[in-house]
């Protein structure tokens, strides 16, 4: 039977920046597989799972359940005459969310260990990044990563621009305190885990028969590309994002185990008539969600809907103080959310069920 907390301890421990998503690919892959669920790669980098028993990967379903692979992470893009690298964001990471302090460079070979820098205080000199963030925002342009190693060092192993950059195993730790867990990139490996255990929950179950894909999607991070590529191509009616649900001025609630449903974000907004099924689907299980309406932001389903890829979005998310830096969540939520999805995808169901008798 699966863990929760042992899933994200293992998931977190992974790097998975966009476009280098695959050593959690590949732990998501096992872990399926395990359940005895078919899956297979495409060519944009997301991992297709199809129900437990099903033995196909569907590719006309009617419903696509996603959580994103990637982590918001750093792109080289100059090696500077000493060896130290200049990097850019993937995705929203600001630097005092990381600070300085280790970070792995993934090289082709073995990875390279860095560490992220923005000078000394001891300076009033301008050209010092340190000197101008008192005075103004942080931005990545002041940074700069310390290798210790020559252009020509860093060039025999790979290190150009377009290195990825990720958090150092060392700083890759879930923390637990009381009903609490907190730790780096649970945006998204607490929703992997979620998916996970809804696909365990299915094994011999009548709902794994119904034309549900579930995917572990690449690049969310940086615009949703991976579910783009995805929905593009399998064109269900549905799409269920599994995210974050942060705690924000405009969405107040408490930290607890209750999921957050995204009613609209940046993107999208979801249809009426989902929200009232998702709200039917949360009284089946038993839950009393937290309805969330965000200002920024959005998830790979209200991404798709935005680009008219998907007809009905529904984003399903954990609880969370903090996003994109050291984010907390109660330690039951994600056995909540497997339990909303799982109650979402028999009223999607049941609903499919009553068109298709009325077509008839």
């Amino acid at each position: 039977m699966l863990n929760a907390l042992n899933l994200i301890r293992d998931l977190v421990a992974l790097p998975g920046p966009p476009g280098q998503e695959e050593a959690v690919r590949a732990a998501v892959a096992a872990h399926a597989g395990a359940l005895g669920c078919a899956h297979e790669d495409d060519a944009r980098g997301n991992l297709l799972i199809a129900p437990p028993a099903v033995g196909v990967v569907p590719q006309q379903p009617n419903v696509v359940v996603m959580a994103h692979l990637d982590e918001i992470a750093l792109l080289v893009v100059r090696v500077e005459e000493d060896g130290r690298l200049v990097v850019t964001n993937l995705g929203g990471l600001l630097p005092w969310k990381w600070g300085e302090g280790p970070v792995t460079i993934l090289t082709p070979g073995a990875a390279l260990t860095g560490i992220l820098s923005f000078g000394s205080l001891h300076s009033n000199a301008r050209e010092n990044p340190a000197t101008r963030a008192r005075e103004e925002a942080l931005t990545w342009d002041m940074a700069r990563v310390f290798t210790g190693l020559s252009v020509e060092d860093l060039a025999a192993r790979g290190v150009r621009p377009g290195t990825r950059v990720a958090l150092h195993p060392s700083r890759r730790t879930v923390t637990e305190f009381g009903d609490f867990l907190a730790a780096p990139f649970l945006d998204d490996r607490a929703d992997l885990a979620a998916m996970l255990l809804a696909l365990e929950s299915l094994s011999g179950s009548p709902r794994a028969e119904g034309g549900v894909l579930f995917a572990a999607t690449a690049a969310e991070e940086v615009g949703g590309h991976g579910a783009l590529w995805l929905l593009q191509r399998h064109q269900p009616a549905v799409a269920v994002a599994l995210e974050i649900g942060p705690r924000v001025p405009e969405s107040r609630f408490p930290l607890d185990a209750q999921p957050t449903v995204w009613v609209n974000d940046g993107y999208s907004a979801m249809q009426a008539r989902d929200i009232d099924l998702v709200a039917a689907a949360a009284d089946d299980a038993g839950l009393s969600p937290h309805w969330q309406a965000l200002s920024r932001g959005g998830s790979d389903a209200s991404c798709a809907a935005s680009h008219g890829l998907v007809a009905r979005p529904i984003t399903l998310a954990f609880a969370a103080e903090n996003s994109h830096g050291c984010e907390i969540m109660h330690r039951d939520a994600v056995a909540n959310l497997s339990r909303l999805l799982l109650a979402v995808l028999d009223r999607l169901a049941r609903e499919e069920v009553t068109s298709s008798s009325a077509r008839e």
